[in-house]
């Protein structure tokens, strides 16, 4: 119990300190630190594939394999945005 509640204590100091950050991020940093978290997305990938191949309990296997498609579509989708972005870019 006590290490549940730790981790959700630092997801929501997370949360709460993520908020904050991306908020104050201006408009021209934005496609720079869009592929900067799908690197990051890309290690969450990493850490859920382990974590669920090592699952004991079913609840922990199917929290793994949610995470693993919701990281895998963050990424996907971030490089798709980042693409057009820098498409913008490119001469003719």
């Amino acid at each position: 119990m006590g290490e549940m509640l730790i981790g959700l204590y630092v997801f929501v100091l997370a949360t709460v300190a993520g908020r904050e950050l991306i908020g104050k991020v201006p408009p021209t940093l934005h496609t720079p630190l869009m592929s900067g978290a799908n690197a990051i997305s890309g290690i969450a990938i990493v850490g859920a594939l382990v974590i669920t191949a090592s699952a004991e309990w079913r609840a922990v296997e199917v929290l793994g394999v949610v995470a693993i498609a919701m990281a895998t579509i963050n990424v996907v989708g971030g490089f798709m945005v980042t693409d057009r972005m820098l498409e913008m870019f490119r001469k003719d």
